[in-house]
């Protein structure tokens, strides 16, 4: 789609956009279908969600404000970007939240027609920040009356006014199209798919989205745009965009048909875990069985109750729903019972921000239960990483009969990236035994290698048994005996200690010796590895290393430790792991924390490591 007018065209490697207005000016839609777009294009992705907590947050008001914040780039892309290089600001609560993050020489794309006195107001501003100087010299500021223009390229079409008016996110969606040249075709398809039998709204929305696009290309606003090439360094591969709570759906539904287990998912909704059981609710054809409990509890016992009737239990949650579940997770441990249980972890304590991504659950999971109840521990790096990690649990839970936690948080959860489709046939089976029918089945008997008890099916005739929350001993029976107590913890605790075993080597990004090495785990993956990288272009001497496995940890972690003069170990908590690294290995490692609700920075990282250099 082309004019007559010419205009310069820029190559960037990168760029970073926000997308920012109120909770119902529709920026999450148009952040996703930006991304969508980028994908198809070729680009290497990273999004960042930002929700309002508020459910329905006063309109123009600070609190209310959504954003959504892309990297797309030609290049290996592992984070959604520091700071924005353009800022789409819908309203001046908008504007005034996110203007402080905006690179130097950045571009604002803002909605004119709401800077009003009265919103101005709301946001805080006793004038008009567009033709305030200290702004307009610092930043390159693209005034747009959206809204009138959005209308008035409506006006024969049948809506109201007002639903006319919620086509503007696609005008300005328009306008950053054609500012980084991308296609339109998708977006267009997108709505018709979307709106297939509202003929009226499927007008508006594409007629909204040229307009913006072919307003950026005749308007002398804009003398220049960008263009970013495809990506030429990934695998060959059939790729999607796909967001954490997807990959971890993905994997809960190829873990169930690879292996001959049939699986419940019982969960109560919590922000942000309830995706996961809306996907799977909704992809009940693949013979997902799911249930929503009335709370936590109720959840967390039905997936128990499940994993003792021979399928796999799952239930997922967020940290203060993780507190509501120790009791039962007590009972797995003791019970010896397979059960995955996710927490995608959120700002605490308490309700906290629930909305806002931390990683502050690690010792509540390690340790929040009473007695000694130790259990498997992994955590997903990155929003395709939930896929893979989540068929590790899965298969730790069987091979060795226990509960394991998987940790997610909420930047993992929203955020986007691309995925490789992995062939089925290049997947794990997992073909799960149960006790010999034709042998006396000893339900506290192990298998000598795992320390893993054998399972029987309740109601297999001859393997009759009984379990439950009171201490057992090898047979069964209930026993208060102290020397057997003592026994099955230990047991229980080398069972898990023992899974250290099965890990492959840990694999260390860099020299596996030299000055510093950074020890990450979780959503700090993509900021760590990247600030790293760059040091190592630059010639220091600074390793990092990734965690998958929390409990128990990689029997070779230590020795890669011993090789380096300076461990540090960035966190969103008070450092949680830091303190187990610590405890364990006796060593002054180093935590950098950050407890704001927000992921890690690249450049936080790169300059925290530089102290040290």
């Amino acid at each position: 789609m082309e004019s007559n007018v010419k205009k310069s065209v820029t190559e960037l490697e990168s760029v970073v956009i926000r997308f920012a207005g109120d909770s119902g000016d529709g920026m999450q839609l148009t952040g996703t279908q930006f991304t969508n777009s980028s994908a198809i294009a070729g680009n290497d992705i990273s999004t960042f969600p930002d929700f309002p907590a508020e459910i329905r947050a006063p309109q123009g008001t600070l609190p209310g404000v959504s954003g959504f914040q892309l990297c797309f780039g030609s290049n290996q892309i592992l984070t959604p970007g520091d700071t924005p290089d353009v800022l789409v600001a819908m309203n001046p609560a908008a504007f005034k939240v996110n203007i402080s993050e905006l690179k130097n020489g950045g571009i604002v794309i803002a909605n004119t027609n709401t800077f009003t006195p009265q919103n101005l107001k709301k946001a805080g501003y006793t004038s008009d920040p567009l033709e305030d100087k200290a702004f307009s010299q610092k930043f390159k500021i693209i005034k747009i009356k959206i809204t009138d223009l959005t209308l008035e390229v409506l006006k024969d079409n049948p809506l109201k006014t007002s639903e006319k008016t919620l086509c503007k996110n696609f005008f300005a969606l328009g306008v950053t199209y054609w500012l980084y040249n991308r296609d339109m075709d998708y977006t267009l398809g997108w709505i018709k798919r979307k709106f297939a039998k509202k003929t009226d709204v499927i007008d508006a929305n594409s007629r909204a989205l040229k307009a913006g696009y072919y307003f950026a290309e005749t308007s002398e606003l804009m003398p220049t745009h960008f263009h970013v090439s495809p990506v030429t360094t990934m695998e060959p591969g059939v790729y999607r965009k796909i967001s954490g709570n997807e990959a971890l759906s993905f994997g809960i539904i190829t873990f169930a048909k690879t292996s001959n287990i049939e699986v419940v998912y019982a969960s109560y909704p919590i922000t942000p875990a309830t995706d996961i059981l809306a996907y799977l609710s909704s992809n009940k054809h693949f013979g997902i069985k799911t249930l929503q409990a009335e709370d936590e509890i109720a959840a967390i016992g039905m997936a128990l109750g499940a994993s003792f009737a021979g399928n796999l239990g799952i239930t997922a949650t967020s940290g203060p729903g993780m507190c509501l579940k120790a009791e039962m997770m007590g009972l797995a441990v003791i019970t010896e019972l397979p059960l995955i249980v996710i927490n995608v972890q959120r700002g605490g304590p308490s309700t906290g921000l629930p909305t806002k991504t931390e990683q502050a659950d690690l010792l509540q999971v390690l340790f929040g239960r009473n007695g000694e109840s130790p259990v498997p521990i992994l955590a997903a790096r990155s929003p395709s990483d939930c896929f893979e990690t989540f068929i590790d649990c899965a298969s730790i839970a069987f091979k060795y009969n226990t509960p394991v936690v998987m940790l997610s948080d909420g930047y993992i959860a929203n955020g986007t990236e691309p995925w490789k489709i992995p062939a089925i046939d290049d997947l794990p089976s997992s073909h799960i035994t149960y006790a010999d029918k034709n042998v006396e089945y000893v339900p506290y008997q192990r298998d000598p290698h795992t320390l893993a008890r054998r399972l029987a099916i309740p109601g297999t005739p001859g393997q009759e048994h009984r379990i439950g929350g009171l201490e057992k001993n090898e047979t069964g029976g209930v026993s208060y005996d102290p020397e057997n107590h003592e026994k099955m913890v230990c047991l229980r605790a080398g069972k898990v200690a023992g899974i250290a075993r099965d890990f492959k080597p840990t694999e260390i990004n860099g020299s596996d010796h030299g000055k510093i090495l950074v020890i990450g785990w979780g959503g700090t993956y993509g900021a760590i590895t990247t600030a790293v990288n760059r040091l190592q272009k630059q010639g220091h001497a600074v390793s990092s290393l990734h965690l998958r496995y929390l409990n128990p940890l990689p029997l070779d972690l230590h020795q890669i430790i011993k090789n380096f003069e300076k461990v540090l170990i960035p966190e969103i908590n008070l450092g949680q792991l830091t303190m187990l690294i610590r405890a364990k290995y006796l060593i002054d490692a180093e935590c950098f924390s950050k407890v704001q609700g927000r992921p890690f920075a690249i450049q936080e990282i790169e300059t925290k490591i530089r102290t040290y250099l």
